[in-house]
């Protein structure tokens, strides 16, 4: 399993690098998915891009196991955080007379957001006491 989970680590972080390149050059579709209600999104757009780029580095440094949980807790919360620009995008394409990217990507997309929460936690090897028990040593 650890086999396992260091590839899993190395994929998730891997895909949170190239999103936050993504959100640092090109910005604009995350800014058209942004809730009003967010001050500042082109900061915030930039921040997360930085904070993305951060957790997949913590995750894949092989120094500190504490400072790899920490990352593992990071990209937990800026999956949560993430989430209402998630519900905007799908509410704002299905109001478009072509549905935009239609059902077939914001249903999955909507059930991938706790996996990536849940995943963020597994690969960190985060223990939260009763919700994410740990069998393996915790010993990077």
């Amino acid at each position: 399993m650890s086999g396992f989970r260091t590839l899993t680590r190395w994929v998730l972080a891997l895909l949170y690098a190239l999103a936050g390149v993504l959100h640092l050059i090109v910005p604009h579709p995350f800014l058209g998915i942004m809730p009003t209600w967010v001050p500042a999104p082109e900061l915030v757009v930039m921040l997360t891009g930085v904070a993305e780029l951060a957790g997949a580095v913590g995750l894949l440094q092989p120094w500190s196991p504490p400072l790899r949980r920490a990352a593992g807790w990071g990209l937990t919360l800026y999956a949560v955080c993430v989430f209402p620009a998630n519900i905007v995008h799908f509410i704002r394409d299905m109001a478009r007379p072509d549905h935009g990217l239609g059902l077939g990507y914001h249903v999955p997309r909507m059930f991938v957001q706790p996996v990536l929460v849940w995943l963020a936690l597994w690969v960190s090897k985060t223990h939260v006491s009763g919700v994410l028990p740990l069998r393996e040593s915790n010993k990077s």
